[in-house]
């Protein structure tokens, strides 16, 4: 694949080649159909499983791809990358499977799991920048000072190629797919995957799906020209990406039809529902394709759809917090405050209403002294409920046994 002539593009022969090379060195991942989601959407929906990659991504197919296509003299100057974390690990993990030294620039805020794992593979990490954007230009910046190879996340044909393998795996696993739904961040993984799926099948569909905070690719498409969006965070932090790729944003001009946009609820929801139904851990932008055919952004019925579940490198501290968030959304999970007479026996009582409507005590606390009359007390109970009907009978049930109680959100 030639560097020269900036605007030719990566072609389905140049896909074809990174799979030659890199298949026998990445797991092939399933594409399995999910009862789950086809249920939800009233398509047949089959999940291309990424997030079981070694490293826990798809990045290892663009990350790989680079490092063998590069001479001797560029991998001896060593490596450097810049990632949220995904491209972070899969370029520490096969290099330094090859004996390659690999210096990786993530933001200040990357999540520590991903930190941790870059630096397991091998990788040596600096925590750099805000954002994705600084970490890139410091990469850079060493690159050129200290004579390192710099291996780009998605602005690069030889990694967009290698990303596009995705695209034959799911053609020989699902040869049938009307329509195939991917997140994208900077426009790498989608670009390469379209070329593949629409040189080969221009009758598949090819859906894009950006975080609302950060449609940098969405803005481009729709303003003609790259744009750079202001800083946000997200919760899928592996496609926050302020500017789409020089490189990508013409593969995706052409070859997606269409790019919609998911709220971080949305996203959230997505995520304890792949846990919850699917038994599978998903990360935000890994969540990012489900969440848009579950929340209905694509206008579709009974077509055989394949989401990709792109990576699953969630940090177990927001997963925790979208357990419980999940849980409170679906009446599961519900907080009062209510107020009782300081006497003996009050709890008591208190209790046993509960206990008659089979909810089930997780946490207490008490107040004497803030926000409550003299002689009366506040506790605040958080409640494991059985949905939304069961949370409206037991509200009914505290009111007509006369306490004051207000939910907490």
């Amino acid at each position: 694949m030639s560097a020269g002539a900036a605007a030719a593009m990566v072609t389905v022969d140049d896909v074809r080649k990174a799979y030659s090379r890199i298949r026998e060195s990445l797991f092939l991942s399933p594409c399995s159909h999910s009862e789950v989601f086809s249920h939800l959407s009233g398509n047949q929906v089959f999940l291309k499983m990424e997030n079981l990659q070694m490293t826990g991504a798809y990045k290892e197919r663009g990350a790989l791809n680079k490092i063998l296509d590069l001479s001797k003299e560029e991998r001896d100057r060593g490596l450097i990358a810049a990632s949220a974390g995904n491209h972070a690990q899969a370029v520490s993990y096969h290099a330094s499977k090859r004996g390659i030294s690999a210096q990786i620039v993530m933001p200040m805020a990357t999540p520590l799991n991903k930190v941790m794992a870059t630096r397991r593979f091998g990788g040596e990490v600096i925590l750099h920048g805000a954002n994705y954007d600084e970490a890139c230009d410091e990469a850079k910046r060493r690159a050129a000072e200290l004579g390192l190879t710099f291996i780009h996340a998605f602005d690069d044909d030889v990694v967009i190629a290698g990303q596009g393998t995705l695209g034959l795996e799911l053609l020989s696993q699902a040869p049938d797919v009307d329509l195939v739904i991917t997140a994208i961040g900077g426009g790498g993984l989608i670009s390469g995957m379209a070329c593949a799926l629409k040189e080969i099948n221009p009758r598949i569909q090819v859906i894009g799906v950006q975080t609302s905070r950060l449609p940098s690719m969405k803005a481009a498409i729709d303003a003609g020209h790259l744009v750079t969006l202001p800083v946000a965070s997200t919760l899928a932090d592996g496609i926050a990406v302020r500017r789409a790729g020089e490189r990508t944003m013409p593969m995706v001009r052409k070859y997606v039809d269409e790019i919609v946009t998911v709220e971080e609820e949305e996203i959230a929801s997505a995520i304890l529902l792949l846990l919850e139904r699917e038994k599978t851990v998903a990360e935000g932008a890994g969540a990012a394709a489900v969440a848009a055919l579950v929340h209905h952004k694509i206008n579709c019925t009974g077509k055989r759809i394949v989401a990709v579940i792109s990576g699953g490198n969630i940090d177990v501290g927001i997963l925790s917090r979208i357990i419980e968030r999940g849980l409170a959304k679906d009446g599961r999970l519900i907080r009062l405050r209510i107020h009782l007479p300081d006497y003996p026996g009050a709890l008591h009582t208190l209790t046993g209403v509960l206990a008659d409507h089979r909810a089930n005590i997780v946490e207490t606390s008490y107040d004497r002294k803030f926000g409550v009359d003299l002689g009366d007390t506040a506790i605040d109970l958080t409640l494991e409920t059985r949905g939304t009907e069961h949370v409206e009978h037991l509200l009914a049930a505290l009111a007509k046994a006369g306490y004051q109680f207000e939910r907490i959100q």
